[in-house]
């Protein structure tokens, strides 16, 4: 089994968000990055939990940034990531990124492509889906359990109100969240046998920029409190209507 785990470098939840020149960009200064949780606890993990049960598997991780990047590709190597690609391109745009993916997916013949449901920075869950075009693979999202049964398997999915059960052929490409598989922590041999894993950089290939930034913007500062004395239901009625516009 081939697999390949799509990984990105995201800020930490606790990071102060700020953004310069004129709101266009984030301000990286001083933040601490991480790599994203569900690359890390729930796609990269369950590859992992693959090539336990079948020692012949192979995983492959790929990113596509700036050098600033490696500290996290190597952190998913100490995970137990056997050699990784980082395409050196530091666009934000969805297909750009697939498309980068989909070019090196398409020279190593993967059976499996795992992606995570999500980046917690943008929350755009769209790098999967169009991989999966650009490859003309079977695509299956926001997978909560996935079962391997020889040449395909079984994937339990989120939907509202339920889950849906889908059976594929592989090769596939499916994007995982929680339930998946649990956390893991490098241990120190993982962490010392990744400096001596193959991290190779290659250039990125041509693909379209379909969107841009214009601006960013913070959420608006909590308003206070607002305390309503039990015996004026009335108050609350009208406070929920006029100000929270909930009705």
């Amino acid at each position: 089994m081939k697999i390949l785990v799509c990984i990105s470098k995201t800020p930490d939840t606790t990071a102060k968000i700020a953004f310069t020149d004129n709101n266009t960009k984030f301000a990286e200064a001083g933040v601490q990055f991480i790599l994203n949780p569900y690359d890390e606890w729930y796609s990269l993990v369950r590859a992992i939990e693959i090539k336990e049960a079948d020692a012949s598997s192979v995983i492959h991780l790929i990113n596509v940034g700036g050098a600033d990047a490696d500290p996290i590709i190597r952190k998913a190597l100490a995970l137990g990531g056997d050699e990784a690609f980082r395409v050196d391109s530091s666009s934000q745009d969805g297909f750009y990124i697939a498309s980068q993916i989909a070019a090196i997916a398409k020279q190593n013949n993967y059976d499996l492509i795992f992606t995570g449901k999500e980046t917690i920075d943008y929350n755009g869950s769209s790098i999967g889906g169009m991989v999966a075009e650009l490859l003309e693979l079977p695509y299956i999202s926001l997978a909560t359990k996935f079962t391997l049964n020889g040449t395909s398997a079984t994937v339990n999915r989120e939907i509202e109100g339920g889950e849906e059960i889908d059976e594929v052929t592989l090769p596939a490409v499916v994007s995982c969240q929680k339930g998946v598989a649990e956390q893991r922590i490098p241990n120190m041999r993982g962490i010392m046998g990744a400096r001596t894993k193959p991290l190779k950089v290659t250039d990125p290939v041509d693909a379209e920029t379909l969107t841009s930034i214009n601006s960013f913007e913070l959420p608006p500062p909590k308003a206070g409190v607002k305390l309503v004395p039990a015996d004026q239901p009335e108050e609350l009625v009208r406070l929920l209507h006029e100000e929270a516009k909930v009705f």
